[in-house]
């Protein structure tokens, strides 16, 4: 092991002293300079290296600007009738994110995806109190159509539900009942290609929806809501019911959503939520435990009752 200090007893002898030697014996003085002087060794008995040489170090990278949340929920609980389903929640969730809600049945996933576009009054026998914002503005404020909250926050259902008309008719329908004036054909087009729909349904847009197969219609569905603009895309287990294959592209057309929406997504499967989602919130018996980061839920969770779900101890 390198000293720390050096022992004066190992010092060159031409380092003592000359003060008693003979003039004629004395070594020439030598004029120092910075170039050739020792430096002094630094904790673990090596010189440092020349100032000049040290790394410039990296200029610090500027913070992230903060973004208000899309959605912010505060102290929110509902029930039906008694039973007090949701308890307490507070979350914000952001723009042009993917938000993830996972839980076991009964949790409260889907009954929370509703509290955020007033679907929930349409059940009777309901109560909710609390606050939901979008973009600052309280939805359930007095003075706010219900109507105008569903167009500006739309929902995707479990079950495909296309209506029983054409292709064309079933994109357009909640635009023109809505008083859209643009080019129609227009509008086809862009919700069906956003939804990654209109290579596959361009050369028979005036034959029946209910041809399609359920990959198809649930797409068809997704292109329905946007055509309306919507701000935020609620989605209640969309490929639940579908195959491998027809999952694996509305998860695509999911991913390329979030350029231009926010989504929320209810989901059972925690491989999907990984897959798609930049956040994720967990919900147990009607009260969130957890929400973070997706790759930290699922890898590092806060809380012993998430990673015990995610890890499949129960539910």
């Amino acid at each position: 092991m390198l000293p720390t200090n050096e022992s004066t007893d190992d010092a060159p002898a031409d380092n003592l002293p000359t003060d008693n030697l003979p003039a004629e014996k004395a070594p020439p003085e030598r004029v120092s300079s910075s170039s050739d002087s020792p430096r002094a060794p630094s904790s673990n008995g090596r010189a440092d290296a020349p100032e000049d040489s040290a790394p410039t170090p990296a200029p610090e990278a500027p913070p992230e600007p903060t973004m208000d949340p899309k959605l912010n929920i505060h102290d929110l609980h509902f029930w039906y009738g008694d039973n007090h389903a949701l308890q307490g929640i507070r979350m914000d969730i952001q723009p042009n994110k993917v938000t993830a809600l996972i839980g076991p049945s009964g949790c409260g996933k889907s009954t929370l995806l509703r509290c955020f576009n007033r679907m929930n009054e349409l059940i009777e026998g309901t109560t909710m109190e609390g606050t939901v914002l979008v973009d600052g503005q309280d939805i359930y404020a007095d003075d706010t159509d219900p109507v105008m909250v569903r167009r500006r926050v739309g929902m995707v259902f479990q079950k495909p539900n296309p209506f029983p008309k054409t292709i064309y008719k079933n994109v357009t329908w909640g635009a023109e009942i809505n008083g859209y004036d643009g080019d129609l054909d227009a509008l086809v087009e862009r919700s069906l290609r956003q939804a990654a729909l209109w290579s596959e349904v361009k050369d028979r847009l005036h034959t029946s929806a209910l041809d399609l197969s359920g990959g198809q219609q649930q797409r068809l569905c997704i292109a329905r809501t946007l055509a309306v603009e919507p701000d935020v895309v609620l989605m209640d287990e969309p490929a639940s019911a579908l195959d491998p294959i027809a999952t694996s592209k509305v998860e695509e057309t999911i991913t390329e959503l979030k350029q231009d929406y926010t989504i929320v997504i209810v989901t059972h499967n925690m491989q999907q939520a990984s897959r798609i989602s930049d956040e994720t919130a967990f919900l147990y018996m009607g009260r969130l435990v957890e929400m973070n980061p997706t790759d930290q839920l699922f890898t590092r969770p806060e809380k012993d009752r998430t990673e015990a779900y995610v890890t499949g101890r129960f539910g």
